[in-house]
């Protein structure tokens, strides 16, 4: 089972680019973030035609997450608990049946700038939310996987330029102590599992010819319980998405598990 996760920045701006890349990468699950859609807006018919399932959870102008697969889907819920307040669309789940059942999040964490302040504190809050999700789903004890754009660059070797992000949220010593709060549940990055040197991003700013320098972040995980990890056969990053015709300024990840 292929599941990749890519913040797409757009529907409509990456209505050509995504099909491109599905035809060509073949995933079995997509997780999109940033579909800046309503749900009632977002091309179904355009992936149905590809043979995929479509589940949104979308929001006007900005946001949305999105849940594409080829297997059948169960039990879909929307929304991160904790907060039935928050209106923001950055969390869905489902059950995707393959071989084995694998419990798949897609997420849209806030991205906290300018730190400190209420974006920063939303944040944090939103983090800690998840680590109490990411605990429940846990206790299912069935193959678990977190993926999305986490808005955190967990080490310095998962940014070219470390020293340039040591003031942003998504490098600060709170957000990257949520992050690993979430992995010392039990939680292994699927990436590092695979590939555990520097030189790997997942994101580059459109500005200042970032994607040229390969000025670069990783972003973009997949967490993967211990139940998941035991079926992980692989994973990457398709950085030549990013050179594409209209890109995202992320590229996909993704992981194969034998289920």
């Amino acid at each position: 089972m292929k599941i990749a996760s890519f913040n797409i920045n757009g529907i409509k701006a990456r209505i050509e680019a995504l099909p491109a890349w599905l035809a060509d990468a073949a995933p079995d699950v997509v997780v999109l973030q940033e579909i800046k859609s309503v749900d009632e807006g977002f091309p179904r018919g355009l992936f149905e035609d590809l043979g995929y399932r479509v589940e949104t959870h979308g929001q006007k102008g900005f946001n949305g997450v999105a849940i594409l697969s080829k297997l059948p889907l169960e039990d879909v819920t929307r929304g991160l608990p904790g907060d039935p307040t928050d209106e923001q669309a950055r969390w869905i789940e489902a059950t995707v049946i393959g071989a084995r059942a694998v419990r798949v999040a897609g997420l849209y964490a806030p991205n906290g700038n300018p730190a400190p302040g209420p974006k920063y504190d939303y944040k944090l809050g939103w983090m800690a939310r998840m680590r109490e999700r990411a605990l429940g789903l846990l206790a299912t004890e069935e193959p678990v996987v977190l993926a999305g754009d986490y808005n955190v660059i967990p080490q310095a070797m998962d940014a070219a330029k470390p020293e340039a992000w040591l003031e942003d949220a998504l490098y600060l010593p709170q957000s990257r102590a949520a992050l690993q709060r979430i992995v010392n549940l039990g939680y292994a990055d699927a990436f590092r599992l695979r590939h555990p040197g520097p030189g790997h991003y997942s994101f580059w700013d459109y500005q200042a010819g970032a994607w040229e320098r390969n000025n670069g972040i990783r972003i973009d995980h997949l967490l993967l319980s211990p139940q998941a990890s035991d079926l992980l056969r692989d994973a990457g990053i398709d950085k030549a998405v990013r050179a594409g015709d209209k890109p995202s300024d992320h590229v996909p990840v993704w992981i194969d598990l034998d289920a």
